[in-house]
């Protein structure tokens, strides 16, 4: 039977999938899962579809090992057990940075990989480990089609003006503008909402990825119209160890006022800031929330402000609102922090159903509630699944 891999490599994890290609040309996940803490002590753990576990590994001395070699006692595994007569024809990435010119999933090559490792320093949390798992694949299996999907790309279309930045036109055409990231995540969830509920999703609806990386997209029958991320993904809403928007006055003022370089700036911003840094305790938002101390509440607090912030604005890019859908970790799971957040939007009409909400949905707004509120859980592996398999079908066509 056939199968497709999709991998999501992140800063410190890999998310794997395996889905088999069923006689009418679909897809079934058959297992999956998730190498994290690497660079610390690494664990791995993969299930089956129905849960139950098919591999778990860890490796409390290897805070040395890399993605690649991850990846290659990963793919060592596989070939010892071969996953019960599954033969993998396509390996599909999640790639975040596509830049201006990458709008949608492309077979990779040299050129390609060449061109993405130029993004690097526009998602320096990513990109590198993106390209890195597609070289350490090349290795393991050479002549093993890898399709790159990239997260900018849902947001390549939206309006002119969105995507602008107030700097002379010299570097915008240079690739300095907004892109917009989480793209993935927010292409299922727009497939995801037209068959729950077309009606809402040919309207305007605020979808709101929510954990570690956090973003909001405003989205006009499904189509990416704002966002909260730009440049890099380091814009917009307050994450895990991320500020999020920024005033750039304060980068100049580290830079020349208290003699920062730009590499302790970029681990400032990039890792030692947002929930982390406000709190003092944590990234982690369960984390914070299990705590009593004022600066974790803090950090919740400044969190949900800023996403009813910004979940207004967007609301103004679309000349008004009719839904919004909470995802990711924390938007999926958070029934406090989505409460907070709906809150904050009660002056657009918005009345949550608490109850709903404790349960997680998917509907959580009051039938009287003028902005309709739903849980959908993402899968971005899916997405990159179903965009590897329609490469490879061009390819073979």
């Amino acid at each position: 039977m056939k199968a497709v891999v999709s991998l999501n490599s992140g800063s410190s994890s890999i998310k794997f999938s395996l889905f088999v290609v069923d006689p009418a040309g679909t897809l079934q996940l058959s297992a999956g899962g998730k190498i994290e803490k690497i660079g610390i002590a690494p664990t791995l753990a993969a299930r089956s579809a129905d849960g139950s576990m098919v591999l778990e590994r860890d490796w409390p001395d290897g805070a040395s090992l890399s993605h690649a070699d991850l990846l290659a006692d990963l793919f060592a595994w596989a070939a010892d057990h071969p996953l019960e007569g599954r033969e993998i024809i396509a390996i599909g990435h999640r790639v975040v940075h596509g830049g201006p010119d990458f709008a949608a999933p492309l077979l990779v090559d040299d050129a390609l990989i060449d061109k993405l490792e130029a993004l690097c320093p526009l998602a320096p949390l990513h990109q590198p480990h993106n390209l890195a798992a597609i070289r350490a694949i090349a290795r393991l299996r050479p002549g093993l089609p890898q399709v790159a999907c990239f997260d900018t790309a849902f947001h390549h279309d939206k309006p002119a003006l969105a995507s602008r930045f107030a700097l002379p036109r010299a570097l915008h055409d240079q690739g300095i503008r907004r892109y917009g990231f989480h793209g993935l995540s927010y292409e299922y969830v727009a497939r995801r909402l037209a068959q729950i509920d077309p009606e809402l999703a040919a309207g305007r609806v605020i979808a709101a990825h929510l954990g570690n990386g956090a973003s909001l997209c405003a989205m006009q029958a499904g189509q990416s119209i704002d966002t909260t991320m730009g440049f890099t993904a380091l814009d917009g809403l307050m994450m895990g160890t991320r500020c999020g928007g920024l005033d750039p006055g304060v980068v100049l003022h580290l830079l020349t006022q208290m003699g920062m370089t730009t590499a302790q700036v970029e681990d400032l911003l990039y890792r030692k800031s947002g929930l982390l840094g406000v709190s003092g305790l944590s990234s982690d938002m369960r984390t914070l929330s299990a705590s009593t101390t004022a600066p974790a509440e803090e950090a919740i607090a400044l969190f949900a402000w800023r996403a009813g912030r910004e979940a207004g604005a967007l609301a103004s890019s679309l000349g008004g609102l009719d839904g919004i859908v909470f995802t990711a970790g924390i938007g999926e799971n958070d029934a406090g922090m989505r409460s907070r957040i709906c809150n904050s939007l009660k002056w657009l009409g918005l009345e949550i159903d608490e109850i709903a909400n404790a349960g997680n949905g998917p509907l959580i707004s009051l039938p009287d509630s003028l902005i309709k509120v739903y849980v959908i859980p993402t899968d971005e592996e899916r997405m990159i699944a179903l965009h590897t398999l329609q490469i490879l079908s061009e390819k073979l066509a």
